[in-house]
């Protein structure tokens, strides 16, 4: 060890004279331990809730959709075919999707309709993150007329299967009917008239993302075809592929196959605005919670000043027994170094003990009426906390460039004089 690090060493341990500088040492550690376990934290959250919207929103919609401009599609069966033939295509699946109305008896609101075929085994719903929620829509719960083989079953109502937030505001459960109102009806003396038709509800799941419990309904691809008057032709096609980050290249890859009237759109493109202000938002909370990092490295500035201070006859020592300018340099940017490695060690360490509590242990609990999500989601990344440290010992480092460049322009014989 060189004698730079030995007397730098010496004044961090030697503190018992200097009670004062000792408690600016200590509050310069903890401003950086607390700016550090609060970044960590607060980047990990903003991590997850990335992760979390990425997994709910590709768990019902599909990677890439194929669409025809201004009209439905007729020929989806021949689409499909060309579509599966692409590279990395995992599956393809035609759906049906429009707004409509459901009323109880109890209530009415407006809804998504989403036709689809359960029983196909490419359903675009296929990936619902929460409880694999295409084991809980079965083929039989949205078959309804769908399957009449009987006369008691040609009474029976066609199935619909709902999320949990819209049967509550609707007050129906399992078992009980509603009615589904359609704006495209027949047409009246007076004008169109929406088609109203009734439906069992057969199933209520929960996804976790209140958005699509509060708005979304699924019903037979059949259906929806009928309700909506569209006969064999679907409103897309949903493609899901095997690496979502590369799904640009797939959606323009179909779009070159099919040509012209067809158009496709991939899962960036549809929540582009989404993804974009999460990401705006993660570098916000980085670049303001970096200031409390900057405010504890004033602290150590203050700290290595008032250390200069007390220690202007042995600075004048070293010098007069040959100590560098470059020496004395070291030996104070050593000190705040260490105390800011300490602090981010520290903060490290309690950001990430902070983050596994939060993650394993739900006791945070959010309203999911007003947040996406019920509990604070937790993903840490080694390069945030990679980012983190380097930026946090940058600043430390940085603040004790003024104070060691100070001790070292100092001239030994003033310093005895005056000292």
């Amino acid at each position: 060890m060189s004698f730079e690090y030995f007397i730098g060493g010496r004044y961090l341990r030697s503190k018992h004279k200097q009670a004062f500088i000792s408690f600016i040492t200590f509050l310069s550690m903890a401003g950086v331990t607390v700016g550090v376990m609060a970044l960590i934290i607060v980047i990990a959250v903003m991590s997850g809730a990335e992760s979390y919207f990425t997994t709910q929103i590709l768990g019902v919609e599909s990677h890439v959709i194929v669409r025809r401009h201004g009209s439905t599609i007729s020929n989806y069966q021949d689409i499909i075919k060309k579509v599966k033939s692409r590279e990395r295509v995992v599956s393809a699946a035609p759906f049906v999707y429009t707004q409509v109305m459901l009323r109880s008896a109890t209530g009415i609101s407006g809804a998504v309709l989403r036709g689809i075929d359960p029983a196909s085994g490419d359903d675009p719903i296929k990936g619902f993150s929460k409880a694999d929620l295409i084991e809980k829509i079965r083929p039989q719960q949205v078959a309804g007329e769908m399957a009449k083989d009987s006369a008691a079953d040609s009474a029976k109502a066609p199935g619909i299967v709902l999320g949990k937030e819209l049967a509550m505001s609707l007050g129906v459960s399992e078992g009980e009917s509603l009615y589904l109102i359609s704006p495209k009806g027949m047409m009246s003396p007076i004008g169109q008239m929406p088609s109203m038709k009734r439906f069992e509800v057969t199933g209520i799941f929960e996804s976790g993302f209140y958005e699509y419990d509060a708005s979304l309904v699924f019903v037979h691809l059949k259906t929806a075809q009928k309700m909506i008057k569209i006969g064999d032709s679907v409103s897309g096609i949903g493609v899901r592929i095997d690496d979502i980050y590369q799904a640009r290249q797939v959606s323009e890859s179909i779009v070159s196959e099919l040509g012209f009237p067809f158009w496709t759109t991939d899962w960036v493109e549809m929540n582009r605005n989404f993804f974009s202000a999460l990401k705006l938002e993660k570098k916000a909370m980085f670049v303001i919670l970096t200031l409390i990092i900057m405010v504890a490295a004033f602290n150590i500035a203050s700290t290595l000043i008032m250390m200069v201070m007390g220690k202007t006859q042995d600075i004048a020592i070293l010098k007069a027994m040959g100590a560098t300018d470059r020496s004395i340099w070291k030996i104070f940017v050593f000190n705040g170094t260490i105390i800011g490695l300490i602090g981010t060690g520290m903060g490290v360490i309690l950001g990430i003990l902070s983050c596994f509590v939060l993650k394993h242990y739900k006791f945070i609990e959010l309203p999911g009426d007003v947040y996406y999500f019920t509990s604070l989601p937790i993903q840490l990344e080694f390069l945030d906390v990679f980012a983190i440290i380097i930026a946090a010992m940058g600043i430390c480092f940085l603040s004790t460039l003024y104070p060691a460049y100070k001790a070292s322009k100092m001239n030994p014989v003033e310093a005895l004089r005056y000292g």
